[in-house]
């Protein structure tokens, strides 16, 4: 399983000019090695070398800074390609789309850069690295981390690390190759019904309420519409100092969501059933107010997270269907649209059970998670002779 570790580097000002220059290099060298592939329709990668590579060793990078920097290129054409197939970029004609295919993809001076292990070495004792620059090697840059994010970087870093700038700061994103933990059989499932007015409940019990990230995404939105209107030197600063704390906000939130319910069901020995979201915000139709809370839901980050951390546990985790799971009865599997009263009260209309509406439905997702696991496993009958 495959997990990034970020260590933050800690650069004198020498070494943090010589990291500052490097990436604003090979971003403008990236910038030029994007304006050929678009002249040329984007070729293969082994071709656009043919095109790049002596101009980029001209310019002063080394070979593989010059090999990551093509291949970095590609890559973003590959992923606007899959974007566009996607229909991200809205439909074929779309105003969105025309933009993004009748120009070449540009890099930002800050943008990051791969490396491999022959332009970047690690000294996990002295706890320093070694990276390639335009200015040469520069060595002993030192980097601070978590004991744990050290030990996993010690034990399990394997493939490409990206240099990264963020404020002035420099950051390292290594890829860490985790063992998964052997999966035990499970002892009945947890439902984990997601949710926005309650990020998820589960059928154990559990309820983390959004009523807090809400208050705050809303506080959050009326603090940048209001120093936009300002339209002020000042007000751009304090937006820049502001950019991408919601973000850390929320996601640190999901971590804790998604650790208390992996914790939980490896205490108890069980498996966990969560239901599969994915192309909600393409289906669902809201009016003008709600829509900023769907999109700005994150229940695709929550579920990644309840994912990774399941299989470095060890615990079963099923995708389930989540269709009328909200106007299913856990208890008799009458399903009734009248049965969802309002949106925390559940009464069923055939056996007159009344529960929390959110409850329930995990309730209802923890059935079906086990019938995923019973129908998907292996059989146990001997083979007929």
């Amino acid at each position: 399983m495959k997990l990034v570790t970020q260590v933050k580097l800690m650069p004198d000002a020498a070494q943090a000019s010589a990291l500052e220059r490097t990436l604003g290099t090979v971003n403008d060298a990236a910038n030029w090695v994007s304006e050929v592939a678009f002249e040329h329709g984007v070729p293969r990668e082994y071709e656009l070398r043919h095109h790049t590579y002596a101009e980029l060793k001209a310019r002063g990078l080394g070979a593989q800074a010059a090999q990551h920097v093509i291949k970095k290129v590609r890559d973003s054409y590959t992923t606007l390609k899959a974007n566009i197939r996607a229909g991200n970029l809205g439909k074929d004609g779309s105003k969105r789309r025309r933009k993004a295919e009748s120009k070449p993809i540009t890099f930002r001076p800050e943008a990051a850069q791969p490396y491999d292990d022959r332009c970047l070495s690690w000294q996990y004792d002295q706890q320093t690295v070694s990276i390639w620059t335009v200015d040469g090697r520069v060595k002993n840059i030192r980097f601070v981390c978590s004991a744990d994010a050290l030990k996993t970087l010690r034990e399990c870093r394997k493939g490409e690390s990206d240099l990264i700038e963020r404020d002035g700061s420099f950051y390292l994103a290594a890829t860490c190759e985790v063992p998964e933990a052997e999966q035990y059989e499970p002892d009945g499932f947890i439902g984990v019904d997601l949710g926005i007015v309650n990020i998820a409940t589960t059928s154990t019990g559990y309820q983390a309420a959004g009523r807090g990230l809400n208050r705050y995404r809303k506080r959050q939105r009326a603090l940048r519409a209001k120093l936009q209107k300002k339209r002020t030197k000042s007000a751009r600063r304090r937006l820049k100092e502001r950019s991408r704390r919601e973000t850390r906000h929320v996601k640190n939130t999901n971590h804790i969501i998604a650790k208390t319910i992996v914790t939980e069901a490896e205490r108890t020995s069980a498996g966990i059933s969560l239901e599969e979201l994915k192309g909600i915000r393409q289906r669902v139709r809201l009016r003008k107010p709600q829509r900023v809370a769907l999109h700005s839901w994150a229940f695709a980050q929550l579920g990644d997270f309840i994912v990774y951390k399941a299989k470095r546990a060890g615990v079963p985790l099923v995708f389930v269907d989540p269709a009328y799971s909200s106007r299913e009865c856990a208890e008799c599997g009458h399903i009734d649209r009248l049965n969802r009263i309002s949106q925390a009260k559940f009464a069923c209309r055939s056996c007159g059970v009344v529960a929390h509406a959110d409850r329930n439905a995990s309730h209802v997702l923890a059935r079906r998670g086990e019938d995923v696991w019973t129908a998907g496993r292996e059989s146990r009958v001997p083979a007929t002779p």
